[in-house]
């Protein structure tokens, strides 16, 4: 992590006044951190640390980093995106999934906004870089754990940006927390759209039988017995979507 780039992270914070300040009186967070690199795990601890976060726990994979969370019911998890075996998006769907009060903050050195938006789908709460300065990292962490979102004003503007783009009917919205993968809600969309298999095939630039397949996860994953209850079932989530 770069000390002398301060994120423009630490200032995008969606629904957080500005000047927000953590108060001495207040409780800091209980942190888990998850990453492959000893050292970056060793300058995220100590920051924390001089801050008087408590890290409860350490993990060097998305596998140990699931299980310690699990066991210890951290209030923010730090979570690498890049792993080894199960990479962080995995893991943390399955720690949300596992206690949803938990708050997973993503650490990256990637500046993909489809990824970041993977991660607020797998159930993060928020997505920096690595490039943050190491002292507004703490700020960061504060945040998540009064329950707002951390975002970069760019990915920010990427959300809303989705939202303009929005169909009427709500296709295309898709809940950030779900058991499908964002290739499985590509083939529910088309779906939706009253798609064939072959003309799904096409426009995924998938084989029939991958998208056969899909289609099978989906109908288990949620639970139904054809295609055209999936398309009900997938309204139904997205409306859950709109009423929040």
């Amino acid at each position: 992590m770069n000390a002398g780039q301060q994120s423009e992270i630490s200032l995008a914070r969606v629904g957080a006044g500005e000047g927000d300040v953590q108060g001495d009186d207040e409780q800091r967070a209980r942190v888990v951190l998850v990453d492959d690199d000893s050292m970056a795990r060793r300058v995220v601890r100590d920051a924390l640390q001089d801050e008087g976060y408590v890290v409860i726990a350490e993990a060097q994979g998305g596998r140990e980093g699931v299980e310690l969370s699990l066991y210890y019911h951290p209030d923010v998890v730090v979570m690498d995106v890049a792993m080894p075996g199960m990479d962080g998006l995995e893991a943390t769907r399955r720690i949300v999934a596992g206690d949803p009060d938990i708050k997973v903050v993503l650490l990256t050195s990637s500046d993909d906004e489809e990824v970041a938006l993977a991660g607020l789908r797998a159930g993060a709460v928020g997505f920096v870089s690595k490039d943050i300065d190491i002292g507004a990292l703490p700020r960061v962490l504060d945040s998540a754990h009064r329950g707002e979102a951390v975002v970069s004003r760019r990915l920010t503007m990427k959300l809303i940006e989705s939202i303009r783009t929005m169909r009427p009917d709500g296709g295309g919205m898709r809940p950030v927390r779900s058991p499908l993968t964002s290739r499985e809600w590509e083939v529910l969309d088309l779906l939706c759209d009253g798609r064939s298999t072959e003309e799904i095939a096409d426009e995924l630039v998938l084989s029939i039988e991958t998208v056969r397949s899909h289609a099978k996860n989906i109908l288990r994953k949620l639970g139904v017995a054809s295609r055209g209850e999936a398309v009900v079932a997938a309204a139904q989530l997205r409306a859950g979507v709109a009423a929040d």
